[in-house]
């Protein structure tokens, strides 16, 4: 009989030992779905991210591309895996804050219900830039009456129609009380440089990081950045605060999200790791290289206070604009 109690006791112990081993997050590989193609400040962002989280956590984080449809595509997918933290989603400005405030119709889920920020990432710089194509304003002052002599001949470029760069040049030539003609591109960053470069658009808010090595060879021209201060790469950059217009233009952030429901034991371990990668400095030293600031919430509640309050000024913004989607 004491030999059976023994037993018996040595099974529950080993029960117990395999139940907490399988439990303890994560035990294999976890997806991060990211809703561009390889290769843009979205997909650095969740590489560089994913890589410390894997040394901290000891399992892959496997970055997967779904781009399409301004994020819609990588949103539901993500929203509608099971909740236990094994899918999760890198997305920027566009698509975790204004898409689903712009087409709220178009997505089979809740966003605000079916989804929940895990934390900020990082914040990406922006500058308003100019073509040297055939088109001479070399500052804010000399663009905005360039413009106004020649009303609606001014072709800006953006991420697509809705992007948050779309949002910016509208509201800054509302407050200059200029008029652009806009010219969309779905390819991201890098097919709103080529258009900059051989002269189909002429104006365009588009990332630093992405645009140095144009900047470098000519072919671009930043005349104001859109940061907290000037880029120290860039001391002659003003910010378009300086040039003129606070408040005008969106700081590029990066943001991860997971599915609502996700076990907060699960949520604090992933915003454990984020702030532990955060603080690495192959991490810090990567970012730095591309002008980035990494910039995590400051905890998982204020992450998705965050989240509500980026929401909410969206719906205000999308309000006061009335952009056409039809374009």
């Amino acid at each position: 009989m004491k030999r059976f109690g023994l037993a018996l006791a040595l099974c529950v112990a080993l029960g117990a030992a395999t139940a907490s081993a399988q439990d303890k997050y994560p035990s294999r590989p976890v997806k991060v779905i990211v809703p561009y193609a390889p290769g843009g400040a979205t997909d650095i962002t969740a590489r560089l991210f994913g890589e410390q989280m894997r040394q901290s956590l000891g399992q892959q984080f496997v970055v997967e591309s779904k781009p399409g449809a301004f994020g819609i595509l990588a949103i539901e997918e993500m929203a509608r895996s099971k909740p236990d933290g094994y899918t999760l989603m890198v997305g920027n400005v566009t698509t975790n804050a204004i898409t689903p405030v712009l087409f709220p119709k178009k997505l089979s889920i809740n966003f605000d219900k079916d989804v929940v920020s895990v934390s900020r990432l990082a914040i990406y710089p922006s500058f308003l830039l100019t073509t040297t194509h055939n088109f001479e304003p070399k500052t804010v002052a000399e663009l905005i009456a360039y413009a106004k002599k020649n009303p609606g001949k001014v072709r800006y470029t953006s991420a697509g129609v809705g992007s948050f760069p779309h949002f910016d040049t509208e509201v800054f030539s509302r407050r200059a009380g200029i008029e652009m003609l806009h010219i969309p591109n779905k390819t991201g960053a890098a097919g709103m440089i080529n258009d900059l470069v051989v002269g189909d658009a002429q104006v365009a808010f588009i990332n630093a990081a992405s645009t140095a090595s144009m900047i470098k060879a000519g072919k671009l021209r930043p005349i104001a950045v859109l940061a907290e201060s000037r880029l120290a790469e860039y001391p002659d950059v003003p910010t378009l605060a300086e040039a003129g217009f606070p408040g005008v233009g969106t700081l590029h952030w990066q943001s991860m999200l997971a599915p609502a429901h996700t076990p907060k034991e699960v949520l604090a371990t992933l915003y454990k790791s984020i702030i532990d990668a955060a603080n690495a400095p192959a991490l810090q030293e990567a970012f730095k290289k591309q002008l980035v600031s990494v910039k995590p919430n400051a905890s998982l509640e204020e992450a998705q206070s965050w989240l509500n309050s980026e929401l909410a000024a969206w719906r205000k913004t999308v309000a006061e604009v009335k952009i056409d989607l039809s374009d």
